[in-house]
């Protein structure tokens, strides 16, 4: 089986969207999930299934989440491979704490290409994007973020096409993917 994790977008989001950890974990189990566990309350969901495709395992579960919450949650899902990519192209120095801000934006298939660098409102004097397969990896100094052209992102078509994790915890969810499939 391999190792996958669900990125469900906007949940526990100023007190919209509530979905309880114990719960998803239910739901995912009894879609016929495996080795299942949640990651703080974000909406990040480490799993094995047989199933391969990334797109047919977000069609089992966005349904499966509806049906429990009533409401409907995009999910995203990335195999420890493509885990390992995301993480092996951040910079070692970049990091998410009081003087940097650094997310880790995970794109939906039919906005994921390189091209959607050219996008986005940045300003290269003050923040750094780049594209890696499946994401992009953002950084500011926290002293800018209020200038940052990202912060504009917000509530654009581009913007609901994307799930945001900041980098320790997407370097986190690839730590406990990878004890996952060291458990078999």
């Amino acid at each position: 089986d391999m190792v996958h994790v669900a990125l469900l977008r906007g949940i526990n989001v100023g007190g919209k969207n509530k979905v309880g950890m114990k719960e998803l974990k239910d739901v995912f189990e009894k879609a016929g999930l495996d080795s299942v566990t949640t990651y703080i309350n974000s909406g990040n969901v480490i799993f094995r299934s047989p199933i391969r495709s990334r797109s047919r395992l977000a069609d089992l579960i966005e349904p499966a989440v509806e049906e429990r919450f009533g409401f409907d949650i995009a999910v995203t899902v990335r195999d420890l491979g493509n885990m390992r990519k995301v993480v092996k192209a951040i910079p070692g120095k970049w990091t998410n704490d009081g003087t940097m801000k650094c997310d880790v934006m995970f794109l939906w298939d039919d906005v994921d290409r390189p091209s959607v660098v050219k996008k986005l409102p940045i300003k290269p004097d003050l923040e750094d994007v780049r594209y890696v397969p499946g994401a992009l990896i953002w950084r500011v100094d926290r002293k800018n973020i209020t200038r940052s052209g990202m912060m504009r992102m917000a509530g654009t078509p581009l913007y609901k096409r994307m799930t945001i994790r900041n980098v320790n915890t997407t370097r986190k969810l690839a730590e406990l993917m990878e004890a996952t499939r060291a458990s078999s």
